[in-house]
């Protein structure tokens, strides 16, 4: 009998994928990046249609890849979609930037939340705390949190799907409720202070706002220019509402995975993009749209201004006081501590997909005694922890932001393809409103990925330049590393 098991152990039922959508997406942009949103659109009322467009745009796409799932229950996801879909090329492309930049950056970004938060009960753990340094590789007390973050996650997750499940379903459930009543206690507390009626006067007025040298200047944007300004404004609500095609990447441990993955995408997403949209009206009843970054208190500086933009901070500091500030500090660990565990152990399944065509390294394609592919999770952790370490994943973040797009436009494409080379493959669930919807969301995504390229030129080129390298890697690798037989 072999020493380690060939198959996953199917253990992640309908609750446990619905947990693991809720719980990747939801980090700490909720509470966060609607101020930037305020800064660049202005009124209200586009606050909210940017959550709305969003929302819509995530349901789409969410139910786009539920056909895909349906079809390819396999470990790995997105990347086999691809690779089915296009050829193992394209599949390779979007693995390389996984790995490289959006699932490893994006733990660490969440890993750095955390710890930042952690600081707000322990200030000693600040970022100006520095413990050691060499050349630009900076080791400060929070990022030795969030580096030990990332390596207790894996730790847990090397141990078996099972405890990574129960850590996942138990602080998803936690935040979940957390942000319920955050949202009840902001709608019922708010509209009494008669915020919300003040912010209807300006509710469709689109301008942007900037301060500089103490003085907020504020520019009206004009007719159409708006497109414009909401396709930069989305990239904030884009990525906090990102991460919930992390649940296609565990078919493998997915019971009854043709039925549970596609309907966990549909409640999952569902469930946040509600959350989102009902969170953002509880800042609306607490806190004027526009402010001083100058002013003394939170509703003084407004959405716009937040201070460190923190609104939800902001939000529960206008009802509760000072307490807020350590309130929001203990719910966005919560929340970033589940969101971290769910991309962890979701992604490391990319990985392991990826060793099995020989375009990864070949330990990171076999299974512990635990069913989990360890040495996936270590060599994603190790990164992880070295982008902590230098500091880069926002830049790099900020990079992939139009190949994230990219891909999920590639990935929703696929099914048309798909229906054409595979007409006979089984498709327990067909995507919803097709081809209308699916087209739809093909049409935004790559009207916001066009919008990004002339209005953010500095961020998206070089993301597209990360995407582009790899074409003469995957040659490198399949010369050097042939796939090794199933």
């Amino acid at each position: 009998m072999p020493d380690t098991p060939h198959e996953f152990r199917r253990a992640l039922g309908l609750f446990d994928g619905t947990m693991l959508v809720i719980g990747s997406m939801i980090g700490s942009g909720i509470f966060i990046v609607s101020a930037d949103i305020a800064r660049t659109v202005g009124g209200g009322g586009w606050l909210l249609l940017i959550w709305v467009i969003t929302g819509l745009m995530t349901v789409t796409g969410a139910l786009a890849y539920g056909e895909l799932a349906g079809m390819m229950p396999r470990a790995g996801g997105q990347y086999v979609y691809l690779r089915e879909a296009y050829n193992p090329l394209v599949g390779f492309l979007y693995g390389w930037t996984f790995f490289l930049v959006i699932q490893t950056g994006t733990i660490a970004a969440v890993g750095v939340a955390f710890a930042k938060y952690s600081a707000v009960l322990f200030p000693g753990l600040g970022d100006t705390n520095v413990l050691f340094q060499a050349g630009p590789l900076r080791l400060t007390a929070q990022r030795l949190v969030a580096i030990l973050n990332v390596a207790v996650l894996t730790f847990i997750n090397s141990r078996g799907i099972v405890g990574g499940k129960w850590i996942q379903n138990t602080f998803t459930t936690a935040k979940t409720i957390a942000l319920l009543a955050l949202i009840a206690l902001g709608i019922a507390a708010g509209f009494s202070l008669g915020v919300f009626r003040e912010n209807l006067s300006s509710f469709w007025i689109a301008a942007t706002s900037r301060a500089a040298d103490g003085s907020v200047s504020t520019v009206p944007i004009p007719g159409f220019a708006i497109l414009g300004a909401l396709g930069v404004a989305m990239v904030g609500s884009l990525f906090s509402s990102d991460a919930w095609n992390n649940v296609t990447f565990t078919a493998g441990e997915t019971v009854n995975p043709r039925r549970n993955i596609p309907l966990s995408l549909a409640i999952g997403t569902g469930a946040v993009t509600l959350l989102y949209l009902l969170a953002n009206v509880a800042y609306l009843a607490v806190l004027p749209v526009t402010g001083n970054p100058g002013a003394a208190d939170a509703a003084g500086r407004g959405i716009q201004f937040a201070a460190a933009d923190r609104v939800a901070t902001a939000a529960m500091s206008v009802i509760m006081g000072p307490a807020a500030v350590v309130v929001m500090a203990v719910l966005i660990m919560i929340s970033t501590f589940g969101c971290n565990n769910g991309l962890i152990l979701s992604g490391a399944r990319v990985y392991y997909a990826m060793a099995k065509d020989g375009l990864f390294f070949r330990s990171a394609g076999k299974l512990n005694a635990k069913s989990v592919p360890a040495a996936a999770l270590v060599v994603q952790g190790v990164w992880a922890s070295f982008l902590c370490l230098s500091g880069t994943y926002g830049d790099l973040l900020d990079y992939v932001i139009f190949a994230v797009l990219l891909f999920y436009v590639l990935t929703v494409a696929g099914i048309f393809l798909l229906r054409r080379k595979q007409p006979g493959a089984e498709r327990p669930y067909r995507a919803f409103g097709y081809p209308v919807l699916p087209a739809l969301y093909i049409l935004a995504a790559t009207a916001i990925s066009a919008d990004l390229l002339i209005f953010k030129p500095a961020y998206t080129w070089p993301g597209l330049g990360i995407v582009l390298v790899g074409i003469p890697v995957f040659y490198a690798w399949k010369v050097s590393r042939p796939a090794r037989p199933q």
